[in-house]
């Protein structure tokens, strides 16, 4: 009928995954590269401890990319598990037709594995870099002959100058997260310690993003000489204070 909706694998069991802008072109490069349709791009590995049964965190979640030519993308990930999201469900649309494909049951946050910080760094300040750097153009612009006013035809207009905006007053957009990540790593290179407050003027995001992207990157300070700011976590220093790693 017109207009329906397709529910027959609405109870289907889905994973939601959340993983790097760079993991999701590599899988997309390795799938369309590659000669058969059933070659593997990636290897999801579960490991069970069955002397934590009763345990949230008994059961972990780990990824490796197929990939051979993946450069500095790191090839293992941990997969955090969570079940504490909204209900949601998976739908698509076919020569008009909308089906519902499943319900998302477990969702995933991909990150790079400790033994592969200093790729995942090493390819951060390459991109961080490259963001860095603007390319500006100046580009003169002449007229053939000069535009002169006709007699009795000059008036003075005075434009009214709106008054400036307030920072507080402009919306805040937030950035890719990729991107963001990079930008953090450049920041936490000039100095390693930082409010929240001056990081979202630097970076000029919304204050909720911004506390997302501490969260995965630093530690906060409660007390001693830095107290009330962030710094990274030990594994994220030393991928930045060792660059030829």
């Amino acid at each position: 009928m017109e207009g329906s909706v397709d529910t027959s694998k609405a109870e289907r069991a889905v994973w939601l995954m959340k993983c790097p802008a760079l993991v999701s072109r590599s899988l997309s490069s390795s799938s369309s590269s590659s000669s058969s349709s059933a070659a593997a791009v990636a290897k999801v590995v579960v490991s069970i401890d069955p002397l934590r049964s009763n345990d949230s965190h008994s059961t972990q979640f780990t990824m490796e990319l197929a990939g051979t030519e993946l450069g500095n993308v790191p090839k293992f990930y941990s997969m955090d598990m969570s079940k504490d999201f909204v209900p949601m469900s998976i739908f698509s649309e076919s020569q008009g037709k909308i089906s519902v494909e499943g319900k998302i049951f477990n969702k995933f946050d991909m990150r790079p594995q400790y033994e592969a910080i200093d790729s995942y760094g090493k390819l951060c300040r390459e991109r961080t870099k490259k963001y860095m750097t603007k390319n500006r153009q100046i580009q003169v612009i002449g007229l053939e002959k000069p535009m002169i006013p006709m007699p009795g035809m000059i008036t003075h207009v005075q434009e009214k100058r709106k008054p400036p905006v307030k920072a507080s007053e402009t919306k805040r957009t937030r950035r890719d997260r990729g991107e963001m990540e990079d930008i953090m790593f450049k920041l936490f290179e000039q100095q390693s310690n930082w409010t929240l407050k001056e990081l979202i003027v630097k970076t000029d995001q919304p204050e909720q993003f911004m506390k997302e992207i501490l969260k995965g990157l630093c530690v906060y300070n409660n007390k001693g000489a830095n107290q009330g700011t962030y710094e990274l976590k030990p594994e994220y220093k030393r991928s930045i204070q060792d660059p030829n790693s």
